[in-house]
Formats: C-alpha cells, structure tokens, sequence
C-alpha cells in the first residue's frame, strides 16, 4: 500500500467486510433483510472487482477512445450517431464488445461464462 496509508489496503477492508457478511451475518438473516445482505455483498464484490481491475480497464478505454479520435464515451457516441465511424465499423464492434466485456469483467463476471 503506498504511503501515506498503512495497512490493510482498501482493498483488504472492503474483502474482510463481505467475508464477515457472507460467513457470519447472512446466515442469520431472514426475508427482506436477506435480501438486503446479498445486495451488500454483491456490491462489495464489484467494488472489490472495480478496484482490483479498473485502473487496466481505464487505460485500455482511453486507448479505445484514442484509436477513434474521441475524447470520452459521448464524442465517441456522437461520432456513431454522425456516421463518422461507419468505414470502420469491423473495429468500432471489437472495441465496443471489449467495452462491455470490461463492464462486466467487474459488474458480474458470471455473465462472460460460456
């Protein structure tokens, strides 16, 4: 963990919080406070996910953008909506399916499965 922190990382913490939630609390909830819990575990899941992977994913968006001369997601959005990209669009599909393969590489991974 780089200073001026110390250990455990956040990382680290939000990894024990939903530990102790999926091993010590869930069990002893019912109902819509259940439900609740494994709402809270979930996020905490893709928070853990979010911060383990988003920095790689970031980067690789930027270079997304780059390679289309777009700035952020709404000038690449208007340039589709424009048909500035329509010459392209082989390379706009690979990029926008590695976008959402990104977005759920953190958001839920089980959908990638098969």
């Amino acid at each position: 963990m780089p200073p001026p922190h110390d250990a455990p990382s956040a990382a680290e913490l939000v990894a024990a919080v939903r530990e102790f939630l999926e091993r010590d609390v869930l069990g002893a909830l019912e109902g819509r406070t259940r439900f609740h819990g494994l709402v809270a575990i979930n996020s905490l899941a893709i928070v853990e996910r979010e911060m383990e992977l988003g920095p790689e994913q970031a980067a690789r968006h930027r270079e997304r953008l780059r390679a289309f001369g777009c700035s952020d997601d709404a000038a690449l959005a208007a340039a589709i909506r424009a048909g500035d990209l329509d010459d392209r669009h082989d390379e706009l599909k690979a990029a926008l399916l590695d976008a959402v393969r990104d977005k759920l590489e953190v958001a839920n991974p089980a959908y990638l499965d098969g």
